[in-house]
Parts: C-alpha cells; structure tokens; sequence
C-alpha cells in the first residue's frame, strides 16, 4: 500500500503533507509553478505505477479467463492483452502527460516485490490460489495508487487553479513567462496587459 508518512522526505510525503499549498496566494508565480511541477511529476510517477499494476492484473484475469473458458494461452495473446495498458504517454480518460516517470526502475521492483513468490513469465504454471492471490495482491496495491494519484491530482488541481487566477487578475503575464522560459531579461516596470 503507497502510504504517506507525515514529515517525510519521499516526494509523496511533501505533495500531499497537509501544508504543501499553504499560504500560494503569497508566494511568487515562480514558487507556485515549481510546486505545481513537482505534484505533476509525482501524479507521472503513480500513473506509471498503475499502469504497471493494470498490465499484471490484465494477464491474471486473461489466465484466468483462459482456464474457464479455454482458448489460446495468455503468451500468445500478450501483446492484445497489454494493448490497453501500454506503457508510455498517458492517454484516454486521464491527464495528458508530457512528463516521463522519474523512478520507473523503482516502481518496477515495487510491483515484482508485491508477491516475490509468483512469476507471471508463465501464468499456466501458476496454481487457482496463486492466480487468486495474485489478483487478490495487485487489485489492492492498485486501489491504493489510484487512491493515492487522486489526492496528487487535488494538489496539482488547486495550484493550477492558482496560477490561473493570477493570469486572469492580471497579476502575471504571459509576456513575462515566455521572456522567463527563453531567459530574457523581464521588465518588472511594463505594465501588465
């Protein structure tokens, strides 16, 4: 289960740490952005993370299918099984992502360390209870990212509602983040149209 441990130094800790977005509407566009960047990069990172866990559950239940209903074994079905899960940009009903995940390694262990006694290599091999439990393990850690990625998106959500509202009180300017993102020199004396 991804848990959040109050005071702590992981990214998740201070993204959803109940005074991440504390006192926004004081601080510098600059400072709201970078938070917001890191709670994005965070939501990345636990799309990822279900991805992952969907591919597994996919292949469980395709074995299981497979087992009540017969037909051709899950690895000469693979690639059609893990069509919808596709690792890569998130696409469908999620957010458009342009971020990559930052520790996809990591995540990696994560969902081979959540049963190190079941190899899904070949699911056939695999007895009724250890598909069960696979399923049973998997579905739940994947409750729990998804759990987790919703609050994440609370996060981004309220910063991005922050900045936004700095562009339409014209607090910030446009012309001023372009000349930030190519490092010109701005102009705090312009005016801000």
């Amino acid at each position: 289960m991804i848990e959040v441990r109050p005071g702590g130094r992981r990214r998740i800790d201070r993204v959803l740490a109940p005074d991440y977005a504390e006192g926004i509407d004081r601080l510098p566009l600059g400072e709201v952005r970078a938070l917001r960047d890191e709670a994005a990069q965070e939501e990345t990172d636990l799309s990822y993370l279900r991805r992952l866990l969907h591919a597994r559950i996919d292949i469980v239940r395709a074995e299981m299918r497979r087992r009540t209903e017969g037909g051709a074994a899950v690895v000469d079905r693979l690639a059609s099984i893990l069509a919808g899960n596709a690792v890569g940009p998130a696409s469908g009903l999620g957010r458009y992502q342009t971020r990559e995940p930052s520790r996809a390694d990591a995540h990696q262990r994560h969902v081979e360390a959540l049963l190190a006694d079941v190899d899904l290599s070949d699911v056939s091999a695999l007895s009724d209870d250890k598909l069960a439990l696979a399923l049973r393990t998997f579905a739940g850690e994947e409750s729990s990212v998804s759990t987790r990625r919703r609050e994440v998106q609370a996060v981004v959500d309220h910063l991005n509602a922050e900045i936004a509202s700095r562009y339409q009180s014209g607090s910030a300017s446009v012309d001023e983040l372009l000349a930030a993102e190519r490092g010109w020199p701005v102009n705090p004396g312009r005016s801000k149209e």
